[in-house]
């Protein structure tokens, strides 16, 4: 999954940046509120975690553009303003929840696991496929209850198949959601993670759907 990270203080966005990095998203920073709102509006971001206090352009302004513009991408929004009228005015603006600084860092990764969740319209945190488990609280992946051993791109393809089981999902789709903006992104990747993902996993999980993608089915599951 790939998140951006809106926040203008260089210290606290390369420790969110470092943190969700290490729970195996994929991370852009903008700094501003400008560069923020147009990252928000072109990129393809599963999540956002905004800063109300950004310069150039505040955090609710940009939240209510995205809005307006018919974005419905989750928004974890990040004040450092404790006052009810702030989280009220956040919340009515479109966000879908809410921090106040200073906070710890795993309460912030929770937060963001469940915003997921909620938008694949999944109840518990372990996510199933089949024999297949995601398991986000600790960022692996497990075929009948043994973890995978996975690098970085290989977990991120196939977590992303899993949290849209059933849906065929492009190459350019997970392009998109495996690699960081300023990636060198080789759509011929994808093929070679996809196959050495199948050497790995119980065979017939992940079907090609030739001309269009990939999708990983097990007929039974439910979320």
């Amino acid at each position: 999954m790939r998140l951006l990270v809106a926040e203008d203080e260089p210290l606290l966005a390369a420790q969110l940046k470092a943190a969700l990095e290490s729970a195996g998203y994929v991370v852009d920073v903008a700094h501003d509120g400008l560069e923020a709102q147009h990252q928000g509006l072109v990129e393809p971001y599963d999540l956002v975690v905004l800063d109300l206090g950004l310069p150039g352009r505040d955090g609710l302004t940009v939240l209510r553009f995205w809005r307006d513009a018919g974005k419905r991408t989750p928004v974890l929004i990040l004040t450092a303003r404790d006052n009810w009228h702030d989280k009220v005015a956040g919340i009515d603006a479109g966000a879908d929840d809410y921090l106040t600084k200073p906070f710890h860092l795993e309460e912030l990764q929770a937060r963001v696991r469940a915003l997921l969740r909620r938008a694949g319209g999944f109840a518990s945190a372990d996510i199933r496929c089949g024999p297949l488990t995601l398991d986000t609280r600790q960022s692996r992946i497990l075929a009948d209850d043994a973890p995978l051993d996975l690098t970085s791109h290989e977990y991120r393809v196939l977590a992303y198949l899993m949290m849209h089981r059933g849906e065929v999902v492009s190459r350019s789709q997970l392009i998109e959601h495996i690699y960081a903006q300023d990636f060198d992104r080789d759509s011929n990747t994808i093929e070679v993670f996809v196959a050495r993902l199948r050497r790995k996993i119980p065979a017939g999980l992940i079907q090609t759907v030739r001309g269009l993608g990939y999708r990983l089915d097990a007929p039974g599951d439910s979320p």
